[in-house]
């Protein structure tokens, strides 16, 4: 059966979203209908929006989610109506990279997170007249009052926790904090610097413009000579090379920023040859259905104060909140949705 939802849709790029009615049809027997109690707004959902992703329009965009499951297709096992869940990016599990347990690399990523369809051209949102509306943004679509999910991207939460401060666990926080965790592994007394104190940034410091003219010679005489490890979230050519100088050798730089399109930078080989390693990571390398619950356990013991960096703003507020996202006037902004933005 379908049902009837209210979701912030992307009609041209550049143009604001808006507020509109749509269609979500019946799940598939794979497949799980999430209430969404709160997304995320993420650098990704407004470097789409700008047209800097390639994905399909109109569309509903959207990928740090969180809410109730609502109803699961015949084939979901571990899943169950009522069960509160944060949402992650999707992948196949079947791929070799998915295999070896590094699903942020999985083979079929783009297809499953950008293609803006099922596998079999069919969409998971319509308009209200039946009409196609792409979703399958980031395996969810979650700037909507429901989502269709699948059990690959979908994590159970304690009932303890804040449901719908939730989503942005699922990307921004996961990357930053992944890439401390399961990619740097800084053993104890180890130093790191962080550039970019965006959501991913940010992650990276609980996990773990500028007066210098050199940041990084400022970074090295800080750290007694350098740090060992350090986080990039910008993207820029100037900001690389700044965080790769802060380190001493050797020493790791993990680069996150996503820039639009192409992206060449120029860094000193010999920088490189001291023991420098400079590395990209997406998703904080990170699997969802094993790392996501041990951030929400961090959160529950007070070592990852999410609700620190996060402002709330109803869904009817979605103008306010990206531009207080884009403008840098919150770490992270949520956006809400009530009772009332969902129907049957």
């Amino acid at each position: 059966m379908s049902v009837s939802a209210t979701a912030a849709v992307l009609r041209g790029h550049g143009e604001p979203f808006r507020l509109e009615s749509v269609r979500v049809p019946s799940i598939r027997a794979d497949e799980v209908l999430v209430r969404v109690h709160g997304v995320g707004i993420c650098h990704t959902d407004l470097t789409a929006a700008a047209g800097g992703v390639l994905f399909p329009l109109p569309a509903v965009l959207g990928h740090e989610g969180s809410g109730v499951i609502e109803a699961v297709g015949a084939e979901v096992t571990g899943l169950a109506p009522g069960d509160p869940v944060v949402l992650g990016f999707d992948s196949c599990r079947d791929c070799r990279n998915c295999a070896r347990g590094r699903p942020a690399y999985c083979t079929r990523f783009a297809a499953l997170n950008y293609g803006g369809t099922r596998a079999d051209g069919s969409t998971t949102l319509t308009e209200a007249d039946g009409s196609a509306l792409h979703g399958n943004w980031f395996g969810q679509s979650s700037m909507c009052s429901y989502a269709v999910t699948s059990a690959r991207n979908t994590v159970p939460l304690p009932r303890d926790v804040p449901v719908a401060l939730a989503g942005p666990l699922g990307c921004g926080l996961q990357t930053g904090a992944g890439t401390v965790l399961e990619v740097l592994r800084p053993e104890p007394g180890a130093s790191l610097a962080v550039f970019g104190l965006g959501a991913v940034g940010m992650a990276a410091v609980m996990a773990s413009p500028t007066d210098h003219a050199d940041v990084g010679r400022a970074v090295r005489h800080a750290s007694d000579g350098g740090v060992d490890f350090a986080v990039e979230s910008v993207g820029t050519d100037s900001v690389v090379r700044q965080a790769l100088s802060s380190l001493r050798a050797p020493g790791t730089c993990a680069t996150l920023g996503l820039r639009p399109g192409r992206n060449p930078i120029t860094v000193d080989q010999s920088h490189l040859l001291n023991g420098r390693t400079l590395t990209g990571v997406i998703e904080g390398d990170a699997d969802p259905l094993v790392f996501l619950p041990r951030l929400v356990d961090l959160w529950r013991q007070g070592r990852f104060p999410i609700e620190k960096i996060v402002r709330t703003f109803p869904i009817d507020r979605i103008d306010d909140a990206v531009t207080a996202a884009r403008s840098g006037d919150v770490v992270k902004a949520v956006l809400t949705f009530t009772t009332d933005d969902t129907g049957g």
